[in-house]
C-alpha cells in the first residue's frame, strides 16, 4: 500500500507566502492595481498570534486566534499591519472571522498603549484615565486579505452585512465590515510582477478548468523550482506531485521540476477518464431505470386492461349463473389463456 504523504496546503502555504517579494507583490496586485505601495526591504515579520482576554461586565473570556502571515511596515514613528489568510473551503462566516482577527490586533495595540500610559502616569484628565488612552493616541490601520484556493466559485458572503438579515431601511445605519479576498481560480486578470505567483496560480486554474493544454504550455516550457511544486501539489492535492517534489529534494541532484509534472498530467488525464467512465455507467443505469419504469408501466397498464376485462368476462358470467367451468372455458378460449393462468384468474374475481 502507497503511504499518504501528509503535506497540508495550510503549512506549505504559509512558507511560500514568507518570502516578502511574493508577499508585497500580492497585496500590491490585489489591493493597489500594481503600484509599489509594499517594499519587500520595509516589511517586516509580526506575531501571528493575535489571542487575547476580553473582558465585559465583570466577565472575562479567551479569544484564541492565530493568523497565517502577518507583517508590518514601518514609515518613522508609524507602521501599518498587513495581514494574510490561506482558505481552502468556503466560509460563510469570513467577513465575521476578519472583523474579530482585525480587531483583536487593534485590542493587542490598545492594551499595550494603555498599559504604558497607565506605567508612565500620562494621563492629563480624568476622561483620558478612564479610556487609557491620551486626547492624542491613536492606533495603527490593520489591512487583511484572504486567499481563496477552493475548486468552487466562492459563493460566501463578503462583507458583515451580506451576514445579517435586516429590512432595507436598517441598512445605512449598520457599521459593515468589508472582506478583501481573491479568488485563485478567478485570477487570471491580475499581472504578478512575481513569476512564482503568476505560474502557481495559472497552473491551479489550468488544472481545476481542466486546462490541459495549458498545463502542458506552463511546464513545458518554464523552469519551475521544487518549492512551486510541493505547493501546487498540495493545493490541488495531488499525492503524485508531492511524493515527486520530496524524491527530487532529498537527492539534492535537480532544483528544477520535470517528470512530475508528467506524472501529474498523466494522473489527472487517468482521473477525468475514470470519472468519464464511472459517469458514463452512472448515465446508463439511470435511463436504463427510466427505461425500466416506462416500459414497466405500459406493461402495468395492458396488463391492467386485460386483467379489468377477464374480470368483467367472470363478474358477468356470474350475474347470469354460468358455471364456473363454462366460465373457465369462455376465458381460455375469449383471452388466449392457458389452463392454469385461466383458473388463477377464477380464484382471484369468483
Amino acid at each position: 500500500m502507497a503511504i499518504k504523504n501528509n503535506v497540508k496546503p495550510d503549512t506549505v502555504l504559509k512558507t511560500f507566502w514568507k518570502n516578502n517579494q511574493r508577499f508585497a507583490d500580492l497585496f500590491n496586485t490585489v489591493l493597489f492595481d500594481g503600484n509599489t505601495i509594499l517594499k519587500p526591504n520595509d516589511l517586516k515579520e509580526a506575531d501571528t498570534d493575535v489571542s487575547s482576554i476580553i473582558k465585559f461586565n465583570n466577565h472575562a473570556d479567551t479569544v484564541q486566534r492565530i493568523l497565517d502571515v502577518v507583517r508590518k511596515t514601518a514609515y518613522g514613528v508609524d507602521f501599518i499591519i498587513w495581514s494574510l489568510e490561506n482558505q481552502e473551503k468556503i466560509h460563510y462566516a469570513m467577513p465575521l472571522r476578519h472583523m474579530i482577527a482585525d480587531s483583536l490586533i487593534y485590542l493587542k495595540e490598545y492594551n499595550e498603549i494603555t498599559a504604558k500610559n497607565r506605567n508612565e502616569k500620562n494621563f492629563d484628565t480624568s476622561d483620558e484615565f478612564l479610556s487609557g488612552l491620551q486626547k492624542s493616541d491613536r492606533l495603527h490601520p490593520v489591512i487583511s486579505l484572504c486567499i481563496y484556493y477552493g475548486k468552487e466559485d466562492w459563493d460566501g458572503p463578503f462583507n458583515l452585512v451580506d451576514m445579517l438579515i435586516m429590512p432595507e431601511y436598517l441598512k445605512p445605519l449598520v457599521s459593515d465590515y468589508k472582506m478583501n479576498l481573491i479568488q485563485v481560480r478567478k485570477s487570471e486578470d491580475f499581472c504578478f510582477e512575481n513569476q512564482d505567483i503568476n505560474n502557481l496560480f495559472e497552473l491551479i486554474r489550468s488544472i481545476y478548468n481542466k486546462d490541459y493544454d495549458t498545463f502542458q504550455r506552463m511546464y513545458k516550457n518554464k523552469e519551475l523550482s521544487t518549492e512551486l511544486g510541493l505547493t501546487l501539489g498540495s493545493v490541488v492535492n495531488s499525492q503524485s506531485i508531492i511524493k515527486q517534489v520530496l524524491a527530487i529534494t532529498e537527492k539534492g541532484s535537480d532544483p528544477n521540476m520535470t517528470d512530475p509534472f508528467d506524472e501529474m498530467l498523466e494522473e489527472m488525464k487517468r482521473k477525468e477518464g475514470e470519472k468519464a467512465r464511472l459517469k458514463g455507467r452512472l448515465e446508463g443505469r439511470r435511463e436504463g431505470r427510466l427505461e425500466g419504469k416506462r416500459e414497466g408501466k405500459l406493461e402495468g397498464k395492458r396488463e391492467g386492461k386485460l386483467e379489468g376485462k377477464i374480470e368483467g368476462t367472470i363478474n358477468i358470467c356470474k350475474k347470469f349463473h354460468v358455471n364456473q367451468e363454462e366460465t373457465l372455458r369462455n376465458l381460455i378460449e375469449e383471452f388466449a389463456l392457458s389452463d392454469d393462468k385461466a383458473r388463477e384468474y377464477m380464484n382471484m374475481y369468483w
